[in-house]
């Protein structure tokens, strides 16, 4: 995650360099998109990466009574491609619906004792492609010359296109097995960025946090789910946006 903040500070620097025409030095700084803050409406896109995870709840007493030893959720990256549709109702105050198609993928570690005094390791894949539906509310600084910073936060509807809640677990063996998710998700999304006001158009850089409501998990009590109470999404996402 560090590395990408860094190489996404560095596009920022990239990007604003080649937007902006050669001058002549002078004492007064030339701001950039100066009507931007007076429509009312803007529309981009978004690129960003994503690192999925899980909320895990494990059942009281599983570790006494199951022969699970210990279950570990893998990151893996992912990106995401979204629209830009903001209703400026002031300059500070901005309303955002941000419809993005969302690759997902994490991995579930299952460590189980077996005897005679063995272990028993399983690596279940988990794939997801949402289609995220979030509403944010965006609350920016006054901006200083091209430059302004701001918080987000607000509420996320998605539909996970690659669900898996079809497959049949029952005759199948425990390699053939998959951690079953609902399709639809729903949570909050909070986060922060900074906005560059360049000389053709708004270029954005935001971190954002998605928290999951909803249990996900379709419990058919197999190996890999009885241990388990309930899952819930969880995921960072690095956003570069570009807005006119």
């Amino acid at each position: 995650m560090r590395r990408v903040v860094l190489v996404i500070l560095l596009l920022s620097v990239v990007v604003s360099g080649f937007s902006q025409r050669k001058r002549k030095p002078s004492r007064v700084p030339i701001e950039n998109l100066q009507n931007f803050d007076k429509q009312r409406f803007h529309f981009g896109f978004i690129l960003g990466y994503n690192s999925a995870d899980f909320f895990v709840d494990i059942k009281p007493n599983t570790f006494q009574s199951d022969s699970l030893i210990n279950l570990l959720v893998q990151k893996k990256p992912g990106f995401n491609l979204g629209i830009v549709t903001s209703w400026d109702w002031s300059p500070m105050f901005k309303l955002r619906f941000l419809p993005t198609l969302s690759f997902q993928e994490r991995s579930m570690d299952y460590n189980f004792y077996s005897e005679p005094d063995t272990n028993t390791y399983w690596k279940k894949s988990v794939q997801s492609t949402y289609l995220d539906f979030p509403l944010l509310l965006k609350m920016r600084t006054q901006r200083i010359n091209n430059f302004a910073a701001y918080v987000v936060g607000g509420g996320r509807f998605g539909i996970d296109m690659q669900s898996n809640n079809k497959v049949d677990n029952d005759n199948a063996s425990p390699s053939d097995q998959v951690i079953k998710l609902t399709r639809p998700d729903y949570g909050i999304e909070v986060g922060g960025g900074f906005d560059f006001f360049l000389q053709y158009f708004k270029f954005g850089i935001e971190l954002k946090m998605g928290m999951g409501l909803k249990n996900i998990l379709i419990q058919e009590n197999t190996i890999f789910t009885t241990p388990i109470e309930s899952i819930r999404s969880k995921v960072w996402t690095v956003s570069l946006t570009f807005e006119g």
